[in-house]
């Protein structure tokens, strides 16, 4: 009986890496679909901008608009290399949490001796998960910026296409909580 409680032990010492495996799997999931949102985005942005050129100054908010989409490449693009860095780095924290699991089996296959190689493993590979969520908060802000952007430049467009006196007796309802770059 000994020996059976002994091999449950090690069997659910290792079922705690696979359920770190699944979080980092979600997390793969969500910042691939991330990341191909921010592609497509960047693709429709430059095709908006080339529209944008051909069309010429005399449109409507000219300026404007190519600030706005000139700033929005600049935020995407580097949400775009944030969630590159966050995806490297939950692949390289399933890889740890892999070895953690297999860790686990070979120190009680091997004995005790080496017992401390699954908590460090499992400890570094619980690092990187929580930087590569780190990262995906700073992504989030830097998406949170170009909705603004583009919440801000799409009032200040609607109030040039309705009658003046429309816009100015219409006071906006919602409440800025952003940083001015």
């Amino acid at each position: 009986m000994d020996a059976l409680s002994s091999a449950l032990a090690v069997l659910t010492a290792m079922i705690t890496p696979a359920v770190l495996i699944s979080a980092c799997g979600t997390m793969l999931l969500s910042t691939s679909t991330r990341l191909g949102r921010v592609v497509d985005r960047v693709r429709s942005l430059s095709d908006k901008l080339e529209e944008l050129v051909e069309a010429g100054p005399e449109m409507a908010l000219y300026e404007e608009r190519r600030m706005v989409i000139f700033g929005q490449l600049d935020k995407l693009t580097s949400r775009a290399r944030l969630l590159q860095r966050c995806m490297v780095i939950f692949y390289v924290a399933v890889g740890i949490f892999i070895a953690t699991s297999v860790s686990i089996g070979v120190v009680a296959v091997s004995g005790t001796r080496y017992h401390w190689i699954p908590i460090v493993l499992g400890l570094i590979g619980a690092c990187f998960l929580f930087y590569g969520s780190m990262l995906l908060i700073f992504e989030a802000r830097l998406a949170l910026t170009t909705i603004h952007m583009e919440m801000d430049f799409i009032w200040k467009f609607s109030k040039h296409l309705v009658p003046a006196e429309l816009a100015a007796s219409h006071k906006p309802h919602f409440v800025h909580f952003r940083r001015h770059d």
